[in-house]
């Protein structure tokens, strides 16, 4: 087992071992979210034939060429061709057809003319301006042409990508599963919210934070529940864990007299390729697989509350993310200046809890406080991680740094752009 590696070297053993989870056929409903394990190719054409983008009359433009509001071009209103009808009669020379948003060109018209632009006279409409061929039609294929590759494999299905398949009429779609991650907690001195925290006792918040991230991003978190500190109970727990695709514990990783879950996991079968992580918060890190193709992948994660949470953001996160079969599996990041000037020992990456503020062109961070591992409301604050080299032991005030966002509310804005 390896011990004490940097988070990048961490990252690509964890990516490694990860597979991306196979297909399953679910209605277009539930698709939302999820990625594409198909690509869906066009089996007609949209629009499926000629129509109109507009409430007017389609005419031949050869009639209208010189129109004007001065000189409006009388035409007889020769039939109407309301939406979702097939016309029967063609557009002769001096005519016009009533024509409805969406409805089919009818044979003889190239053109059609707004509502707007024109006056109805009995049986006949006065044309107020001259429409050039093709004018407000909407052409046969002008959205999808049919055998045209629309929606790739790997593409997160949208609103619009539900309703592109609505159209394509698709009622059915394969999609990546979905991980289940089963989350549970040890520790003698953990107790569910209601419990009581008499004596010492404390709220096992882990548990609930990592499962809120695991169904942030699509995936099916299993709540296992809090082992006691003792190897029968550990062992107890994870059988019961051992049907899901992931495995979350929080604490009993490190090397404390009563951390027994590496010696458990060891002895049900899982092989652990590393731990310990050199990144503030979080190097109690712990990362293998259960032998098999099928064994799921387990991760212990530290029992501080914001390592907790740090470690899941940085590893188990990307790693759902393959999971469910997207291409990008990591946060985006930006470039920042300090509002503050940062120091630190060299030697390990610090993630700075920091929060970010738009000044003119630039993106200023200030840090959160307090970043203790066991300051929880740091992370409530957090807007963003700002990236502290391992090397680095000072980061001036009004130098330039990374900062992973892992707030998406930060990119809204107050005004629209308009």
């Amino acid at each position: 087992m390896k011990q004490s590696l940097t988070p990048a070297e961490a990252q690509g053993i964890i990516q490694d071992e990860t597979p991306v989870l196979g297909p399953e056929r679910v209605a277009l409903s539930d698709a939302l979210g999820r990625v594409l394990a198909e690509s869906v190719a066009a089996t007609r054409d949209l629009p499926p034939a000629d129509n109109s983008a507009m409430d007017g009359y389609a005419l031949r433009s050869s009639d209208v060429a010189g129109a004007s509001a001065e000189q409006p071009t009388r035409l007889r209103v020769a039939f109407a061709v309301p939406a979702g009808s097939t016309p029967t009669q063609e557009v002769e020379a001096g005519t016009a057809a009533r024509i409805l948003t969406g409805a089919p060109i009818p044979a003889g018209a190239d053109s059609v003319i707004r509502q707007e632009d024109t006056q109805l006279e009995g049986d006949d409409v006065l044309v107020k301006v001259a429409s050039p061929p093709r004018d407000n039609v909407r052409d046969v294929g002008e959205d999808v042409r049919s055998g045209e590759v629309v929606l790739p494999a790997g593409r997160r299905v949208g609103p619009a990508e539900v309703g592109m398949l609505a159209s394509l009429g698709r009622t059915v779609v394969t999609v990546h599963q979905r991980p289940r991650v089963a989350i549970l907690s040890s520790g003698d001195e953990l107790v569910e919210p209601d419990g009581d925290v008499a004596g010492g006792r404390i709220v096992s918040s882990n548990s609930y934070s990592i499962a809120a991230q695991c169904a942030e991003i699509g995936a099916e978190p299993v709540y296992i529940g809090i082992a006691n500190d003792t190897r029968e109970d550990i062992d107890r727990h994870f059988r019961a864990a051992l049907r899901a695709d992931v495995i979350v514990s929080s604490a009993g990783v490190s090397v404390g007299d009563r951390d027994y879950v590496r010696d458990v996991i060891e002895k049900l079968g899982c092989s652990l390729i590393f731990w310990g992580v050199k990144m503030k918060p979080g190097y109690p890190l712990a990362f293998g697989r259960f032998s098999g193709e099928a064994g799921p992948l387990v991760f212990g994660l530290p029992g501080n509350p914001v390592s907790a949470m740090m470690t899941f953001e940085q590893f188990v996160r990307p790693a759902l993310r393959k999971m469910m079969g997207f291409p990008k599996w990591y946060r985006p990041v930006v470039r920042a200046r300090l509002g503050e000037t940062l120091t630190k020992k060299s030697g390990r990456l610090h993630f700075v809890r920091v929060t970010l503020e738009r000044r003119g062109d630039e993106i200023t961070a200030i840090s959160t406080g307090n970043q203790s591992s066991g300051v929880l409301r740091s992370m409530t604050r957090a807007q963003g991680l700002l990236i502290f080299p391992a090397d680095a032991s000072e980061m001036s005030e009004g130098s330039e740094a990374d900062v992973q966002v892992i707030d998406e509310a930060f990119f809204s804005s107050e005004k629209p752009a308009f």
